[in-house]
């Protein structure tokens, strides 16, 4: 017996999986998937625009390495899946405007229990669908009502098992919020339940650092950097905690599909969209119009 693979997948659109390009609703997953079981597996979320894939490398490098960190072989180069995004843009006639590409990487089959087998062979699937345009209202965050642990093995994986991060974006909804921010056990913030977490005190960047079980996020990355070409000073090595969140100047929120988002209201206190946001918004997007079109390496 076989499953969708993706549930969500328009019927009449293309999806690449391992390796051929099918029909989306023809994509399936035995029920002895362990990514469907289990929750093993990965995840990757790139944004495309006007036909080109936004910091490819990156997400394939990230990917690459929770792989290797999970022990799911990724056989497929980075050449290899570059070729499956631009075909798959084509096949789902995607190549103006925005659209959002989706790499899952499953468990593959495995027998009953929690041991996988001997010689895994995980699945790869690639979904490619029109994107929204990001938002440009500040965000509205709150503070989720539970600790992650910082020192958890998934920590710092963009995993199928991703129900903290999902219990996390519920309590915002229900409090009429945007986002949550999460703490860890230690009461360091972490970051958004899909985003990571910046903070402006005193003309200095402030964001959560990776052993605090911080997402290491290709955009997150992307605006430390530009923040070094730029001259604004950057701390990614200490913790920070509500009391910094408390008295930030500014703070937003970066992912691939966001871009960099400014927070207007946090854990009911109101931020302005001050002046290293906006400087830092801009020259995001003048970094991802320079990098049009992608090139990808081997």
């Amino acid at each position: 017996m076989t499953l969708p693979l993706d549930a969500s997948a328009p019927p009449d659109g293309t999806a690449w999986l391992d390796g051929a390009l099918l029909p989306a609703a023809a994509t399936a997953v035995p029920i002895s998937d362990r990514g469907l079981l289990l929750g093993e597996g990965l995840f990757e979320t790139l944004l495309a625009w006007e036909g080109a894939v936004l910091e490819a490398d990156a997400h394939l490098a990230r990917l690459s390495r929770s792989a290797r960190a999970l022990a799911l072989p990724l056989t497929w180069s980075a050449a290899e899946l570059g070729a499956a995004f631009t075909a798959l843009l084509e096949a789902n006639d995607l190549q103006r405007g925005r659209a959002v590409l989706r790499l899952t990487l499953t468990g593959g089959d495995g027998p009953r229990g929690l041991l996988p087998p001997a010689s895994p062979q995980p699945r790869l699937l690639i979904t490619a669908r029109p994107a929204a345009e990001a938002p440009v209202d500040p965000a509205t965050v709150v503070i989720a009502p539970f600790a992650v642990a910082a020192a958890s093995p998934l920590r710092g994986h963009k995993t199928l098992s991703a129900l903290e991060q999902v219990l996390a974006r519920r309590h915002a909804a229900a409090a009429g919020a945007d986002e949550a921010l999460l703490l860890n056990t230690a009461g360091h913030l972490v970051e958004a339940s899909a985003a990571n977490l910046f903070l402006v005190r005193g003309g200095r960047l402030l964001t959560p650092p990776l052993a605090d079980g911080a997402l290491p996020g290709v955009t997150r990355a992307r605006v430390l950097a530009l923040a070094s070409e730029a001259g604004i000073p950057a701390t990614a090595d200490r913790s920070l905690t509500a009391a910094d969140l408390a008295a930030a100047d500014e703070a937003f929120l970066t992912n691939s599909l966001i871009g960099l988002r400014p927070v207007g209201s946090a854990a009911g206190r109101i931020l302005g969209v001050g002046p290293l946001t906006a400087k830092l918004r801009d020259a995001l997007r003048r970094c991802w119009q320079d990098k049009a079109p992608t090139r990808f390496s081997g």
